[in-house]
């Protein structure tokens, strides 16, 4: 065997054995939901999961498209994009559902607003307004044919430096994106604040969804629980679970 066609052996080894451990890891994430959900007395299709790819290969997307997933979360604007487009090279004939989760800045909206399916991040008045006005733009272009669906980040202690709306600003802030022709309000985003007992911080965000529904009933949305709390989450009715370590390890993509 010459160099060329070693290297490629071992290139195709390696992702062989890739795919294997997300299959393995896929599975795994699967049965913790279904078991989450047999433990809350809930159908484990109620609870959608959300495959965290942040500072994960287009590759490894690649991968879990073919395994069966669809809804990929990126939280860095610029990464995100790139990788959006790397992953339709890959794959053209899917159509996967991007969203996008961290903090964003009201300048890099634009950017971000091509190819997300939903922004799962608002946490202020600005910020909602900075989409409204590109989902606008992006209408009168003939860009887009709707409103664009968004959640609330809810903050359960009112961290600033964490992101989320403060507790005292919920309703307000709902309220807004309710009335904004841009927006569809479909929910909350939430995480568990660090030091808290992961039940008793979803037991807050259970009751701020709750009351956030009985303003809006639309929003059913709730997006809560992570590798290490998933099941907390869906035990305090979330209906989506954001994924990342538990289900791609501790990936970076090779300009990281």
């Amino acid at each position: 065997m010459d160099a060329v066609s070693d290297l490629s052996a071992r290139a195709t080894d390696r992702t062989t054995d890739r795919v294997t451990e997300l299959t393995g890891r896929l599975a795994a994430v699967r049965d913790r939901i279904a078991a989450a959900c047999r433990d809350a007395g809930r159908d484990p299709s109620e609870v959608a999961l959300l495959a965290v790819t942040k500072t994960v290969p287009a590759t490894d997307v690649a991968a879990l498209l073919d395994l069966g997933l669809g809804a990929f979360a990126e939280n860095r604007a610029q990464e995100a994009a790139a990788k959006v487009g790397a992953v339709h090279e890959l794959r053209p004939d899917a159509a996967p559902d991007w969203f996008f989760v961290g903090g964003l800045q009201r300048n890099k909206v634009r950017t971000v607003l091509p190819w997300v399916t939903r922004i799962d991040s608002v946490d202020s008045p600005r910020l909602a307004r900075a989409i409204d006005k590109e989902v606008a733009k992006a209408r009168d272009a003939g860009e887009r044919s709707g409103p664009l669906p968004v959640l609330v980040q809810y903050s359960v202690d009112g961290d600033p430096d964490r992101g989320g709306v403060a507790p005292a600003d919920l309703a307000a802030l709902t309220d807004l994106v309710g009335a904004l022709p841009g927006l569809e309000l479909a929910g909350l985003m939430a995480v568990a604040p660090l030091g808290w007992e992961a039940g008793a911080a979803f037991e807050q965000v259970a009751e701020a969804a709750r009351r956030t529904r009985e303003r809006h009933p639309g929003a059913t949305v709730l997006s809560a629980g992570m590798s290490g709390d998933l099941e907390s989450a869906i035990g305090h009715g979330s209906t989506v679970v954001r994924v990342g370590t538990a289900l791609v390890g501790d990936r970076r993509i090779a300009s990281e």
